[in-house]
């Protein structure tokens, strides 16, 4: 994991299957509860909320910002797909994680292949995911 901590400027590996310890992260979640939800888990895990985005012009600004080492997407933010928010992610190289209630014959075509994070989700699996994905192995 050397070399994912050193890309990202972390300091440490954390404990149990959990993500980098700094690894910062884009939450882009149209539902206030969840993304406080969220909030709370990516802290638990050590992590740092970076952004926030509930609105597809904010989350597309964040993404430009590209200041985090992974984002989570809500794969539908108020009616609207976030896969113009995917495709600019996957331009930049930038690693996402899906999170959606739905099964995966909902997430978009081109990015069924990505990791998804199923609603609702307990913080040992995100932090397993996150860590997954950082690493390259999902």
């Amino acid at each position: 994991m050397g070399s994912i901590l050193a890309r990202a400027n972390m300091t440490a590996p954390a404990a149990g299957g959990a993500p980098p310890r700094a690894t910062r992260v884009l939450v882009v979640e149209d539902e206030p509860m969840i993304r406080m939800l969220l909030d709370d888990m990516l802290r638990e895990l050590g992590c740092t909320v970076a952004a926030e985005a509930g609105r597809m012009d904010e989350a597309l600004d964040a993404v430009g910002k590209g200041d985090f080492d992974i984002a989570i997407l809500d794969v539908n933010l108020n009616g609207e797909t976030t896969v113009p928010v995917a495709e600019a992610l996957a331009a930049r190289g930038l690693p996402f994680v899906f999170a959606t209630g739905y099964g995966p014959h909902h997430l978009p075509e081109a990015f069924r292949d990505r990791p998804t994070l199923k609603k609702p989700f307990q913080v040992d699996g995100l932090g397993r995911l996150l860590q997954s994905t950082l690493a390259g192995k999902s």
